[in-house]
């Protein structure tokens, strides 16, 4: 008997049958409006929080909060959580106005242990080899958190936001229904799942780097390969939940390694 087409564990592509969620004029304009969104959401979550937190903010002008607000370590942190939560309520209205599930769209379901030791070591490697290379360079890429960690009122609070809250909502967005939306346009057959995840995975990858305006060349070529290394976790595993776990152990190394230099 000739083998078959092996099935998906990623229940946004695994069926055939099923019509994509979005078109493909929907999957752009998703993808743009949601690229838009996740700045928007940013500068909306540093206004709030800079009206809310600073001293000087009744009085002060729009273009003041942002300025003071972007750098100031307490407002920054309330504004990835104020952020996180517009965009996850974005996220699972489209996906219900669509008509779909928004757990089984965006993958939301347990993984495997060994995937996931697995995966662990995958990112462990690069981690040590970006490391390595960045010591050669002599970058400093996290030399933006010098002033939201001097300016923080708990050095914690930024830590949660930036360990735990970001990755949380940037994997919704880019490795959940970004991804999947652009993946089912390419599956029409079973034996298109791997060209439509891998399509899905460069773009996306793509994405997520060039929205780090924070970052250089370097920097930003390196957290391709990052996104990268989620993507694959999300199709190996058929998991989101695996991607996030990646993202906030590769945070929480990279904020672990800044506390020490600093202290």
């Amino acid at each position: 008997m000739p083998n078959q087409p092996s099935a998906t564990n990623d229940p946004s592509i695994n069926a055939p049958e099923r019509l994509p969620l979005f078109s493909r004029f929907g999957a752009f304009s998703m993808t743009v409006g949601m690229v838009i969104s996740f700045f928007i959401s940013q500068l909306l979550g540093v206004y709030v929080a800079g009206k809310l937190l600073l001293p000087a903010a009744k009085s002060s002008s729009v273009a003041d909060v942002f300025f003071f607000g972007s750098s100031n370590g307490t407002v920054v942190s309330v504004s990835i959580m104020i952020g996180g939560i517009l965009l996850v309520a974005l996220i699972v209205m489209l996906i219900q106005l669509r008509g779909g599930n928004w757990q089984q769209y965006l993958a939301l379901k347990p993984f495997s242990v060994t995937v996931g030791v697995g995966m662990l070591g995958l990112l462990l490697i690069f981690m040590i080899g970006s490391q390595a290379l960045t010591y050669w360079l002599d970058k400093s890429p996290l030399v933006f958190v010098d002033p939201l960690y001097q300016s923080v009122s708990s050095v914690w609070l930024l830590v949660f936001a930036m360990v735990i809250v970001a990755p949380l909502y940037e994997e919704l967005v880019f490795r959940g229904i970004l991804w999947s939306a652009i993946a089912e346009q390419f599956v029409v057959s079973p034996s298109q799942e791997q060209r439509g995840a891998i399509i899905a995975s460069i773009i996306t990858s793509l994405i997520f780097a060039v929205i780090h305006l924070q970052y250089g060349v370097y920097e930003i070529s390196t957290i391709v390969v990052l996104a990268l290394i989620f993507c694959y976790a999300r199709v190996k595993s058929g998991s989101l939940l695996l991607p996030m776990l990646l993202h906030i152990v590769n945070n929480g190394a990279a904020m672990w390694q800044y506390l020490a230099q600093t202290a």
